[in-house]
């Protein structure tokens, strides 16, 4: 169904705020997204993303390309054949990645893992819109684009590679899911 590639890139914490974050021009996109405001994840946040950002030193990210075999890669499906193959790519790929970060983390003092994309913890019910705590702190880690990142930008720049989207049903030839570990 899929192969997947992984890239790696690091620059200083400092050089990617001032380069590729940008939280009010992020914020405005968010608040299109129906997740805005629902999740403990997403903004608005109750702390200034930018100087979360500054409690850091490095920054190293990770891309993971998913490669769709050419019976799935541009190709029409419909709402249920997509949201499947969609589970079946990215879920697993991003749980995969999730828990290294986590990993990494343990072994690292002092650092963050960003995650790649939105939570996705409580299958799409967050604590957060029954006015309770996260059910999971301990796992739920914010995106590089909920902090303001632009990681259309960061895998061009960082990792040469650009960003494939979906289109009148048309899964991709492929995604990218990018994540990584703040340190200090």
């Amino acid at each position: 169904m899929f192969t997947t590639e992984k890239y790696t890139a690091e620059i200083s914490t400092k050089d990617y705020l001032e380069g590729y974050v940008d939280v009010a021009g992020f914020v405005e996109c968010c608040k299109k997204c129906p997740n805005y405001g629902k999740t403990w994840s997403c903004p608005p946040f109750d702390f200034d993303p930018e100087e979360f950002w500054k409690r850091y030193e490095r920054f190293e990210l990770t891309a993971v390309k998913i490669i769709f075999d050419e019976e799935y890669g541009g190709k029409k499906f419909s709402k249920e054949e997509m949201d499947k193959i969609i589970k079946e790519s990215i879920g697993k790929v991003k749980q995969q990645l999730s828990q290294e970060l986590l990993a990494q983390e343990r072994q690292i003092p002092g650092s963050a893992s960003l995650s790649a994309g939105s939570c996705s913890l409580c299958g799409g019910s967050c604590a957060k819109q029954e006015e309770k705590p996260c059910r999971f702190p301990e796992q739920m880690r914010y995106s590089i684009e909920a902090l303001g990142g632009n990681v259309g930008m960061t895998i061009e720049k960082l990792m040469g590679l650009k960003l494939e989207w979906m289109e009148d049903g048309r899964l991709p030839h492929y995604f990218v899911l990018v994540c990584g570990l703040l340190r200090r």
